[in-house]
């Protein structure tokens, strides 16, 4: 291999270790984390959780912030939630767990949930597969990338999502509108720039809800209403207020 081809093996053996294949997967709602918090998800010592960090930030897989006196860790960019997530989908779907809690935690997931800053499960395809039928995203026929149609750009006026501004803020690192493969649905949902200020967009509005110590997110009652109405679904398809509500 020359030394100007990517070191697929070394990232490979660091996501491969359990431990720190938890700790990434801790940090796949895009929040950031102390080691302590991340030792817990690790299942592992502070002190063998702190060789792992160590190794994952000089991997390039993590990030490191300092506030005051702590460190937070976080993924490094949105191509190593990309990564992470088309693995889970390899891996296949794990059996359905019997313990009524987990799989109720499991069936929230698959439900509703973020992929680093945006959608993903049902509620992220779903929503990907309106915008690609009604031709708001096109394809553009180079790998999974997409552009928006002038239609499109309708649909994100709603939202005040600029679509010039993501465009030219967009590089090298951070794609402008992509296909990422959903674990649980087999099927692509939207990432890229595009796909964070839509997510971004829903938590700001009340229409989505994180949940404490889970990638899993709330779809609340307004939240149904308007994303039935912008993007044209019966309210049914993304799930009765009635249930959003109970969660």
């Amino acid at each position: 291999m020359s030394s100007n081809e990517p070191h697929v093996a070394k990232i490979a053996a660091l996501i491969g270790d359990p431990a720190r294949a938890n700790i990434l997967k801790a940090l796949m709602d895009g929040r950031a984390r102390t080691a302590k918090e991340l030792a817990h998800a690790a299942g592992v010592s502070p002190q063998t959780t702190s060789g792992h960090l160590a190794r994952l930030v000089d991997g390039g897989l993590l990030a490191v912030a300092k506030q005051g006196r702590h460190r937070y860790f976080h993924l490094a960019n949105g191509l190593v939630a990309g990564a992470l997530e088309s693995l889970m989908a390899l891996a296949g779907e794990r059996p359905v767990p019997k313990h009524h809690h987990q799989a109720r935690i499991a069936a929230d997931l698959r439900a509703a949930r973020t992929c680093y800053d945006h959608l993903a499960g049902k509620l992220g395809v779903l929503l990907f597969d309106r915008m690609l039928a009604t031709g708001c995203i096109l394809p553009t026929g180079d790998g999974d990338d997409f552009v928006v149609s002038a239609e499109g750009r309708r649909l994100f006026a709603q939202l005040n999502i600029d679509i010039d501004g993501l465009a030219t803020k967009t590089g090298q690192r951070r794609r402008f509108a992509r296909a990422c493969l959903d674990w649980s649905e087999r099927s692509p949902h939207l990432a890229g720039a595009l796909g964070a200020a839509l997510a971004a967009c829903c938590f700001q509005r009340g229409w989505l809800q994180r949940r404490r110590d889970s990638r899993a997110v709330t779809l609340t009652p307004a939240g149904v209403a308007a994303l039935a109405g912008i993007f044209g679904l019966p309210p049914d398809q993304l799930g009765a207020p009635e249930e959003a509500a109970r969660h």
